[in-house]
């Protein structure tokens, strides 16, 4: 699996209902396609109409103007839910990137675009503010109690994390569907592992957690995505860096 090392930059948290979450910061690998998640249904469009034009890059107009509508509606229903930040990620997995490289430059998401997604390995990756009690700057007391209630739960994998911007929880769930003959190109009923990598990260500036979470069906490319989700969390930050 190959990209780009180039790194985008994030927004911070959009207000919850309640409260208004301090700043986040926090940094992702190219590869990563934002879903235009805005507070008007006009802003919501027009980042649409730029998320399918990325996203289809070798389309028209004959893709991007039916799919637009499609994503903005998502992203209203995600902006609903708490979710300040949703991408999708797509990688190149074909073996012609290893040509690529050697000619100085990888496979991306970008430069390949959605019509090589036989050979993309992809992800969904969402960032929430989620409220919690907790005094300012106590962020190991409620790094405890989410460890605590997460590792009760039977097949979590949960674990304390030492980042660079203070402590977190680590949870990862494998899980394994079983899909109909109806819904899979050969007609067979089928197995489809899908694994999930969320990191609960405690505000030290506020009464919130941020909650990142990458999901894959792509398992084949589990290590891989590992170090994404790992490189990621090492990017947070609750202070702006220095210009």
């Amino acid at each position: 699996m190959t990209g780009s090392p180039e790194i985008t930059h994030a927004i911070p948290p959009t207000p919850t209902e309640a409260l208004e979450p301090p700043p986040l910061w926090f940094n992702v690998p190219d590869g990563f396609f934002a879903l235009p998640l805005a507070a008007t249904p006009q802003e919501r469009a027009e980042r649409a109409h730029e998320f399918v034009r990325g996203l289809y890059s070798r389309g028209d107009d004959r893709i991007w103007e039916p799919a637009a509508p499609y994503y903005a509606g998502v992203a209203e229903l995600m902006a609903e839910t708490g979710v300040s930040y949703a991408a999708m990620g797509l990688f190149s997995t074909a073996e012609e990137a290893d040509d690529s490289e050697a000619q100085g430059g990888p496979q991306t998401g970008t430069e390949t675009g959605h019509e090589a997604s036989a050979s993309m390995a992809q992800c969904a990756f969402t960032v929430a503010a989620v409220p919690t009690d907790q005094a300012l700057g106590d962020t190991e007391t409620v790094t405890q109690g989410i460890l605590a209630i997460l590792s009760s739960v039977p097949h979590n994998d949960a674990r304390w994390l030492d980042l660079p911007c203070g402590p977190a929880v680590s949870c990862v769930t494998l899980t394994e569907y079983k899909l109909n003959p109806e819904v899979t190109a050969t007609g067979e009923a089928a197995d489809l592992l899908t694994g999930q990598i969320q990191v609960h990260v405690p505000f030290p500036t506020g009464p919130f957690t941020a909650v990142f979470t990458l999901h894959t069906a792509s398992t084949d490319y589990w290590t891989e995505f590992c170090d994404i989700m790992s490189a990621i969390l090492r990017t947070v930050s609750f202070t702006e860096a220095p210009a």
